[in-house]
């Protein structure tokens, strides 16, 4: 169903028959859409209410620009006229990569509105890239190491062009089954694919505008797009642990994640020390995992489950491990 508020219209799946119970709300990644939920929702037990969002700029949802000097808040507020426009009370909030982060904004600027958060191998409330340390410190002061200029380019044309094949490592299919999961064999993989590629490619969203630095590895984040939204200058949450109330939080990642790692392989100062980037200073992989446990620490009320044998998508590869995980923790809230 198509709900348009004030900021945009929003693309919202839905279950047939399942429009009563207490609401939950699901939350896509970067470079995917509402599509990943799919099984998830159907999955869940009676007396929930499912609901996954199309955010700005993916699936059929509508491809408005991100302001990134606003963080994860252009998202974030997407998500409060929806929940206001719905009339739901109390959320339940399943964020998975960037959607982590877009419902830990929404519990720092409305807690009362959230009844529980379910993180799904999060972003790091840091950011992406450019920081060093549990404590989120930039490694340098313009945000060098992160932001649009760190994208793959041959990744974001074969994603505009609409790229189906598997001929390179950087098309989104190859890229679903090297990075998206541990182990590359998904059922409806052109399901998940086609979802990958709704997203809008340009200087407005995916992946944004990119700046040059002074510093290695050359490119800071800029003020448009996506990457440049979850960079460390614009987006932290620092202060997580201040807000009242505070309602529980799961957190559930996979063991052997990529993407969203202390040693992520998306994050040019690890390749950098790989030797994948030339020319690099030694700067210290940015220990994403280990600033959202300390963040969450600070914060309280969490539980961290780690699941084995899984990379970054544990509601695609362990689906049944993940629902009685979410189940759980639902029923505890």
């Amino acid at each position: 169903m198509k709900v348009t508020t004030p900021r945009l219209t929003q693309n919202v799946l839905t279950v047939e028959g399942r429009d009563t119970g207490e609401p939950v709300l699901f939350v896509h990644g970067n470079v995917s859409s509402a599509a990943f939920w799919r099984d998830s929702m159907a999955a869940l037990p009676g007396g929930y209410r499912p609901l996954a969002v199309d955010l700005r700029g993916f699936g059929e949802s509508d491809p408005a620009p991100v302001d990134a000097t606003r963080g994860l808040r252009d998202w974030s507020d997407d998500l409060i006229e929806l929940v206001e426009a719905l009339g739901l009370d109390r959320v339940h909030l399943v964020g998975w990569s960037l959607g982590g982060g877009i419902v830990l904004q929404v519990l720092r600027d409305q807690p009362a509105a959230v009844r529980s958060v379910t993180l799904v191998n999060p972003i790091s409330p840091y950011g992406f890239g450019g920081t060093e340390g549990p404590d989120g410190r930039l490694t340098h002061a313009d945000g060098a190491g992160a932001g649009a200029g760190a994208a793959n380019p041959d990744f974001v044309a074969r994603l505009k062009a609409g790229d189906m094949s598997d001929e390179s490592p950087t098309s989104p299919r190859s890229v679903l089954r090297s990075s998206y999961v541990k182990h590359p064999e998904i059922a409806d993989e052109d399901f998940y694919v086609r979802s990958m590629l709704t997203t809008r490619v340009g200087e407005a969203n995916y992946p944004g505008d990119a700046v040059t630095s002074a510093q290695w590895p050359g490119v800071a984040p800029g003020k448009h797009g996506i990457l440049n939204a979850i960079a460390p200058t614009h987006f932290r949450l620092d202060d997580l642990h201040e807000i009242d109330p505070k309602p529980p939080i799961l957190w559930i990642r996979g063991a052997d994640d990529v993407i969203v790692s202390d040693t992520s392989l998306f994050d040019l100062a690890h390749l950098g020390a790989l030797g994948v980037v030339p020319d690099s200073p030694g700067t210290p992989a940015q220990p994403m995992v280990a600033q959202t446990r300390a963040v969450l620490e600070r914060y309280g009320p969490y539980r961290e489950a780690v699941i084995d044998d899984c990379g970054h998508s544990p509601h695609l590869e362990h689906p049944e491990e993940f629902r009685r995980l979410l189940t759980a923790h639902l029923g505890e809230a």
